[in-house]
């Protein structure tokens, strides 16, 4: 397995790049917020990787940190998502806001990516909602938040009233899992739109 690589940044196409490592070339496919990142050609680069094993092909997959390999893992992990749709979602998303669709149960959110219908991303949040907590990320204390928040009934109905509002699973189970659980509904709905219009 080979678990990363450092060497020199040599090319790029709109889905990979290729790190010269000790004369070799290794081709590695990379999200798209990966290709935005990139150093200047022939700067040392250093990328996290997953090696795909198929009948047909041995496909290497680079990641700039932990956080993106694991939810890499994490999400291709279900059955019907693939290295390549893995990518397409994590070129739509950070890890951060993938985790806290999925402990949203926010499945609309995850159609943005391409090839996600809503039936995939339905199959993505219902296999992974209890899984995320486990994965390490920089904001894990609120993913744990969002989850427990949509199992509470008045945090669940304040997220309900704020997504008619507007906004999306994700943004008001953040914000509704933010305040003190057990408060009123009609409550948690004000403090949630008072913390969602300073942006919080």
């Amino acid at each position: 397995m080979i678990a990363s690589l450092r060497g020199k940044y040599i090319y790029s196409d709109t889905t990979a790049v290729v790190v010269e490592c000790g004369g070799v070339g290794y081709k590695c496919f990379v999200t798209k917020n990966m290709l935005y990142r990139l150093p200047e050609k022939n700067s040392e680069i250093f990328l996290y990787t997953h090696l795909v094993v198929r009948e047909d092909a041995m496909d290497l997959y680079g990641f700039s940190d932990l956080e993106e390999l694991n939810a890499f893992k994490l999400i291709t992990s279900v059955n019907g998502v693939g290295a390549k749709i893995g990518i397409a979602i994590l070129s739509e998303f950070t890890a951060d806001k993938l985790m806290l669709a999925i402990a949203s149960n926010d499945a609309k959110t995850l159609t943005a990516a391409a090839g996600v219908g809503i039936k995939l991303a339905q199959r993505i949040v219902l296999e992974l909602k209890d899984k995320v907590g486990a994965v390490e990320i920089s904001d894990n204390s609120d993913i744990k938040a969002v989850a427990s928040a949509n199992s509470n009934s008045s945090a669940s109905e304040a997220i309900e009233a704020l997504v008619s509002l507007g906004y999306t699973k994700g943004e008001a189970s953040l914000a509704v899992a933010r305040l003190e659980g057990n408060l009123p509904t009609d409550e948690l709905i004000k403090q949630a739109l008072k913390s969602l219009a300073r942006g919080i």
